[in-house]
């Protein structure tokens, strides 16, 4: 991504940003949900949101290290 479309992401969610404090402090439900789907687009955009990098998407945060695939990686510390 060039930097000139990677900026216009930055400011597209900034301003949705902007929106979901606005629709926050008026109540305002359904711009509350237009606003974070924007978020949620913008992030999506800008990588990071969607398929991870790494190849698989498995979620190891809850996992002690010792109970993960990186239990030998840990362990040769």
């Amino acid at each position: 991504m060039s930097e000139p479309e990677r900026q216009r992401h930055v400011r597209e969610l900034m301003k949705a940003r902007r929106d979901v404090k606005a629709a926050k402090a008026s109540g305002d439900d359904d711009a509350l949900r237009e606003a974070r789907d924007a978020v949620n687009k913008a992030k999506i955009k800008l990588g990071e949101r969607g398929p991870t990098w790494w190849g698989d998407d498995i979620d190891h945060n809850r996992k002690l290290v010792q109970n993960s695939p990186y239990a030998d990686w840990w362990e040769a510390r």
